[in-house]
């Protein structure tokens, strides 16, 4: 079946059997959406060419789908989570350093920056997306096109809400010339696999892919509303969010010190995102290339090279010179990590037998 987006059309191959004898869209909701497996990674609002959206509760949603759905099948082939293979592990990788940019600041090493950075300096991307945020933390995406636009304070560090990444991979894929360059937690990763997988069109156009250490996620307004009611924390005052040994550190404009949160409040009021309860990929073991502050000395960012593309941009950083490397990464962090969302992915399955 041809889809057709913009002046695009893109050919998918669709199950030749449903699970259900219903729409597709039928199916993905009954799987993925009302068992709340989904990971909110938005590929199938992405792909989609009818009508599903984010609702405003911030989850997946397709108003009027008995009249809107073509039954085309592109939700289902693309969702990471529709044929649930769980991935986990350190993943293969050519190389695993310690460093930080010496030209950008972010939430440790600012490492996912210079990837992109370097990667549009040296030509394999024209453009590399962000997440950024208003005052009051709502997250957008944006487009960088030239290695000036990470002056943007605002595009480093981690939010710890959702965003719309794939749905702008989506039209960033459309207008690039070059190629595209992505950061993203380990479900979108996975997205972008399958969008890869089933459209040549990624494929050819999607150039780096870069993987965030990932323990977890929060809806915009559960979370908030939380932060606001509870801890009465002024949202507009936020400096920064890190999550580090099992709690949230929120660094607020004119105190002296970070907000101490620990993650099992968070647990306790079932705050976390469902679908990342079933998750136990902590490295984003499908990226070319991950990052994350965990097994690095503080302000350094670990740095997980995968593939060749990635390790290219690596030996362009290493000649020009734009980064210091640290000590030695401790391993056995990064292992309890990864065992840690094992054993919870484990313990959730445990909690759902009759």
């Amino acid at each position: 079946m041809a889809i057709a987006i913009g002046e695009s059309k893109w050919e998918v191959e669709v199950p030749e059997k449903k699970l259900k004898d219903k729409l597709y869209f039928e199916n993905l909701k009954a799987v993925v959406i009302d068992t709340e497996l989904c990971s909110r990674c938005l590929t199938c609002v992405s792909i989609c060419p009818s009508g599903l959206i984010v609702t405003e509760e911030d989850r997946v949603g397709f108003p009027d789908y008995e009249e809107r759905c073509l039954d085309c099948g592109a939700c289902v082939r693309v969702c990471p989570r529709f044929i649930y293979e769980p991935l986990s592990g350190l993943g293969d990788y050519i190389e695993i350093v310690a460093t930080r940019s010496k030209r950008f600041t972010g939430q440790d090493g600012a490492m996912a920056t210079e990837i992109i950075a370097s990667a549009i300096d040296m030509g394999m991307i024209d453009q590399g997306l962000f997440v950024d945020r208003s005052e009051k933390w709502e997250t957008s995406i944006f487009h960088v096109r030239d290695s000036e636009q990470f002056g943007i304070g605002t595009l480093g560090g981690t939010k710890y809400v959702f965003a719309g990444v794939l749905p702008a991979l989506k039209e960033a894929v459309r207008f690039t010339k070059k190629g595209v360059g992505v950061v993203g937690t380990p479900c979108m990763i996975s997205g972008i696999r399958k969008l890869q997988q089933e459209f040549p069109v990624f494929r050819e156009k999607v150039k780096l892919v870069v993987g965030l250490f990932c323990t977890e996620n929060f809806h915009y307004e559960d979370l908030m509303k939380f932060l606001r009611d509870e801890k009465e924390i002024e949202i507009e005052k936020i400096l920064k969010t890190d999550i580090s040994k099992g709690s949230m550190y929120i660094t607020i404009e004119g105190k002296e010190k970070k907000r101490k949160i620990k993650m099992a409040e968070f647990e306790e009021r079932g705050l976390v995102a469902k679908g990342c309860d079933f998750c136990t990929d902590f490295t984003a073991v499908q990226s070319d290339a991950s990052v994350g502050s965990v097994g690095s000395e503080k302000g350094f960012s670990t740095v997980i090279v995968r593939n060749e593309n990635a390790k290219e941009v690596m030996e362009y950083i290493r000649e020009k010179g734009t980064v210091e490397f640290g000590e030695k990464v401790v391993m056995d962090e990064i292992d309890y990590l990864i065992n840690f969302k094992k054993k919870r992915e484990a313990h959730i399955k445990e909690l759902a037998l009759p």
